[in-house]
């Protein structure tokens, strides 16, 4: 059995703020199993590094014998998270918001334990709430404390429109940790204002208010903001492990302490080492980078496959050769042939419009001949392999 204070450090690891800092230590001495909170809406696809960095504290909880409770946003995501957005987002429909959900559900459990998991639904107990039970939990807050939020002071002071509907946002997000009966609530350090505001609305139905404790944001593969489908700059925790490891291998030499942290699970002494090996230049900047990639593959697919993916790397990076393995794909009856669209199918594009630009862009090659045409004859692509970026390959057939 772990020691309470081998217990705090193990879960404190890498943590950006917990608040009250002594409640976390005084529940884990009464030795109950804690029942840790973190909620997630389906906005998107993918499971990214970034969202993974909260998921594996998380798992951590699990790890220590604590209760994770997953909770899939499906009702508030429809309401919209107003956090950090200066002006009123847009709202998701039902289905988009499913369509998330059913994809993102496997992909957390690539990070977390499928022993003391809770998934819950928060739909379950918001969707069926009255009238009578939406005043009840409007009178738990007031304007003004709405208003100490810095995002809605900043809106509010420069007149920019706020939504009831945006205010009430936090709320339910509140209103999840009494349903759960949360201990403790995780998120990331952008929502750190939510998790208080849980802490209120938990002491306004009685209950014990959780504790709040938020991680650090993971800075997307350009090196500049937070990662983010949106702004195309992740790594997805089902994405191949060449792509993981490539993408890795893009990252300014200046992240790589917060990634080994952040994004490989990597902390104490061994994180410390790194951090002053590449200080002092006894740790050469490249070959760590190789290191870091190595450990997030070995995460979510195992060694011999980041072994496989910086064998790929390599080939393609030094020698400046085609893979092997290549995937294949049918092109298909039609003459001539729609790159952008074939792109897309293939699933080395999101979108044909992505697929145009990067045509434009010079990154589309055709047995390693940039192609800057969006159409072309059927047999002149029948047979070869189609190259998007550094990393993406498929044989057309």
């Amino acid at each position: 059995m772990p020691t309470l204070d081998t217990h705090l450090e193990r879960l404190s690891a890498g943590a950006d703020v917990i608040t009250p800092s002594d409640e976390l230590a005084a529940r884990l001495e009464t030795g109950r199993p804690l029942r840790v909170k973190l909620g997630l809406d389906p906005t998107a696809p993918a499971v990214t590094l970034g969202w993974a960095v909260v998921l594996r504290k998380l798992r951590h909880f699990q790890e220590m014998g604590h209760t994770a409770v997953l909770i899939v946003g499906d009702f508030t995501a429809q309401v919209g998270d107003p956090s950090g957005k200066s002006e009123t987002r847009r709202r998701l429909s039902k289905d988009e918001v499913q369509r998330y959900a059913d994809s993102i559900l496997t992909q957390f459990r690539k990070v977390l334990l499928n022993d003391r998991l809770e998934i819950r639904y928060n739909s379950e107990w918001l969707s069926g709430f009255d009238m009578a039970e939406v005043l009840e939990l409007t009178s738990k807050v007031t304007v003004a404390q709405m208003l100490e939020r810095s995002d809605f002071a900043q809106r509010h002071a420069s007149g920019t429109p706020i939504s009831i509907m945006e205010f009430m946002y936090p709320l339910l997000q509140g209103y999840d940790s009494v349903a759960v009966e949360a201990d403790v609530e995780l998120g990331g350090s952008d929502q750190l204002w939510n998790l208080m505001m849980g802490r209120v609305i938990q002491e306004r139905y009685g209950m014990t208010p959780q504790v709040a404790m938020t991680m650090p944001l993971l800075v997307g593969t350009d090196g500049v903001n937070k990662m983010s489908q949106s702004l195309g700059n992740y790594i997805g925790v089902e994405d191949t492990p060449e792509e993981m490891f490539g993408k890795t291998m893009s990252i300014p030499d200046d992240l790589m302490v917060q990634w080994f942290e952040l994004a490989a699970d990597v902390h104490g002494e061994e994180l410390a080492a790194i951090r002053s090996g590449l200080d002092d230049g006894s740790l050469h900047p490249g070959s760590t980078k190789r290191d870091l990639g190595r450990q997030i593959v070995s995460l979510y697919w195992d060694e011999d496959a980041a072994a496989r993916a910086e064998a790929a790397f390599d080939l393609i990076h030094k020698r400046g050769e085609i893979p092997d393995d290549v995937d294949e794909f049918p092109v298909g009856d039609g003459d001539p042939v729609s790159l952008p669209s074939l792109l897309r199918d293939a699933g080395l594009v999101g979108s044909a419009g992505e697929a145009r630009r990067m045509i434009q862009q010079g990154a589309v090659k055709l047995e390693g001949e940039r192609i800057t045409n969006g159409e072309l004859a059927r047999a002149d692509v029948v047979g070869r392999v189609v190259q998007v970026g550094k990393r993406r390959f498929v044989r057309l057939v």
